[in-house]
């Protein structure tokens, strides 16, 4: 009983740990929440330490053989040293990923050998991290041998009855609080904890191993059945048809430039003007921008299928990663493949990083150009790939020796952790509150320099830029914690020959409706399986996102938080504060009818992902 308190201390010094290092990121915190985080850290205990009390259990007469305390040592320190690695892991990953940890943080790890590159970047910033990890450690030993029975100088043995009685109460009331009591019909899951606090706060009231341990084997998506066939195909229906728009006379380039963690917060565009990203915003003024883009995800590896694919990551496992990787999926490459472009991927990473490489081929690229293809490690940042500042306009130089036109996307990366800068720009790049102002600003410089160089090529005027961050960054502010806020993203189209007139839109678009408005502007006419919209479509100004069990859907001013197959709370996302208000009871007509939609769109993508449906060709 000792050690299982001794277990529960830990769990609530972990939680406290990771509270103060990442207390902008959660709003109107209760004491409750505290409450409810000590009982799933005793449902996580339950769950890991089973063997270590079933084998505590055995009469005392046979703890002394060395053969049992080495399972009971085993049973104890293996399950508790994971827990705390996960657990202070998530004290720094979390302000990235706004979520606790579940296995796709392994599926990520094994995509490439970012890990490895990364090793000693993370050495160097999270030390004190490790140094909390070794703390604990060493408590953990000491109290493990403190709290042996053969160290107190009158053990209490029992009787065989005592014992028998023990394990009789013992075992089932482990096995009860295992589940998450008696009153719920299914042992209790990270998605419960909305039912505990408000969405915002579910990763302080859950544990990383407790997300982890749940997550593990269940990668995949659940079919529904909110609707028959016939009504889900009345409501919903992925399969488009594109609208061209005819504004250009010969066929266009287009160039999606994928912003790494340019979120609204460093935009000065979009957060008043305290800018990071001088050069972007004087793109902005010239481009057709979108007051309210919205990201489907939080990470690189998301990001690109809903750009490139139209297919976002609903579900706790990156889509690359996941089990239907290796559905049918036709993307941008392949229509422009078929339309006579030439299609290429840029990335300046280590080829491999993400998996981005074995992606690009999937859907139709003809050609992945990285780290190796770039063949210069002068300019190698030592961690991520090849600095910006070189390979933004190196890509340019490389776009201008294929044929034309051409279909290519490029996404940077120097503003990724650790938010390397180059020496000789530490003088000149603006720093600010976050450690990725200064990488922001670099990343800004680095964009100019691509811009320079296009302004040489032919093929400059002819072209269609996309600007589009892959997701939000790291915050210390809690506004931009928000889940009203932190996906919120620069989406923007510039066109050098003016053919698409700078407007600022006041619309929501979303990563996943780059696709289809692509095509219409480059007058490709198609059928195409989608789950965005094309803004010239009839469809709604509409945007998904997910995480942690959670479902953000935005409708024209209005957020829907849906979980537990309902929806919870709808606020007015457009509102740039801490408090906002439950709209719930006020706009129930609409809530029910964003529920509805809502529905629909699940229902149809977890079935065509489960049956390899996500193309035209298999929905026939």
């Amino acid at each position: 009983m000792l050690r299982l308190f001794y277990l529960l201390f830990i769990l609530t010094t972990t939680r406290a740990i990771f509270l103060f290092s990442n207390y902008d990121s959660f709003n109107g915190l209760r004491l409750s929440d505290w409450f409810y985080g000590v009982w799933f850290d005793l449902v996580t205990i339950c769950l890991l330490f089973l063997p270590f009390v079933l084998v505590s259990f055995i009469p005392f007469i046979w703890q002394k053989n060395k053969l049992i305390r080495f399972f009971q040592a085993v049973f104890f320190h293996v399950p508790l040293l994971l827990m705390i690695a996960l657990n202070l892991l998530d004290t720094e990953y979390f302000s990235f990923t706004q979520k606790r940890s579940t296995v796709d943080l392994f599926a990520i790890m094994g995509a490439g050998n970012d890990i490895f590159q990364l090793l000693g970047s993370f050495l160097r910033d999270f030390w004190f991290v490790i140094l909390i990890f070794v703390f604990l450690l060493f408590i953990n030993f000491k109290i493990y041998r403190k709290t042996s029975a053969f160290h107190f100088k009158k053990p209490i043995r029992g009787t065989w009855k005592q014992n028998a009685l023990i394990f009789a109460v013992g075992l089932p009331l482990l096995v009860i609080t295992g589940r998450g009591g008696l009153k719920i019909h299914k042992p209790l899951s990270p998605i419960d904890a909305t039912l505990y606090t408000e969405p915002q706060n579910t990763a302080f009231v859950l544990n990383s191993a407790f997300t982890i341990l749940k997550s593990y084997g269940k990668t995949g998506v659940e079919e529904h059945t909110f609707f028959t066939d016939k009504q889900l195909i009345k409501l919903y229906n992925p399969i488009r048809k594109s609208h061209p728009q005819n504004i250009f006379k010969t066929k266009p380039n287009v160039l999606i430039i994928m912003l790494e963690s340019f979120g609204n917060e460093w935009v000065g565009k979009f957060n008043g003007g305290n800018s990071y990203t001088p050069f972007l915003d004087s793109m902005l003024e010239k481009s057709w921008t979108f007051e309210y883009g919205i990201s489907n995800g939080k990470k690189s590896i998301e990001a690109v299928p809903s750009i490139v694919s139209s297919l976002p990551t609903w579900m706790d496992n990156p889509y690359i990663s996941s089990p239907y990787s290796s559905n049918t999926v036709r993307s941008l490459a392949n229509i422009f493949n078929d339309n006579g472009y030439y299609t290429g991927f840029y990335h300046g990473a280590t080829n491999g990083s993400m998996r981005f490489n074995s992606f690009a081929k999937q859907v139709g690229f003809q050609e992945y150009v990285g780290r190796f293809e770039y063949n210069n490690d002068k300019h190698f940042d030592k961690t991520w790939g090849i600095l910006d500042e070189y390979f933004n306009p190196w890509t340019v130089k490389e776009l201008s020796k294929n044929k034309k036109p051409f279909f290519a996307t490029l996404f940077t990366l120097s503003s990724h952790h650790p938010y390397f800068v180059p020496e000789k720009w530490r003088k000149v790049v603006k720093n600010g509150p976050n450690p990725i102002c200064k990488s922001i600003s670099y990343g800004d410089l680095s964009l100019r320099k691509l811009f320079e160089q296009a302004k040489k090529e032919k093929w400059f005027e002819n072209t269609i830029f996309v600007f589009v961050a892959d997701h939000t960054s790291s915050t210390r502010d809690p506004l931009y914690s928000m889940r009203s806020q932190c996906y919120q993203i620069p989406i923007a189209f510039y066109t050098p020959g003016k053919q698409i007139p700078p407007k600022f839109e006041k619309a929501i678009f979303q990563q996943a409706d780059i696709m289809p408005t692509i095509l219409d502007l480059a007058n490709i006419e198609t059928d195409f399986y989608s789950f965005g919209n094309s803004y010239f479509s009839d469809n709604p100004r509409e945007a998904l996102s997910y995480l942690e069990g959670t479902y953000y859907y935005f409708y024209d001013k209005y957020m829907l938080e849906y979980s537990q197959n309902k929806g919870q709370k709808l606020v007015d996302f457009t509102k740039k504060t801490l408090t906002l208000i439950d709209l719930s009871v006020e706009k129930k007509e609409l809530k029910r009818k964003m529920e509805k939609r809502l529905r629909a769109i699940l229902q149809t993508y977890n079935r065509d992902l489960i049956q390899n449906r996500t193309s035209i060709k298999d929905n026939n």
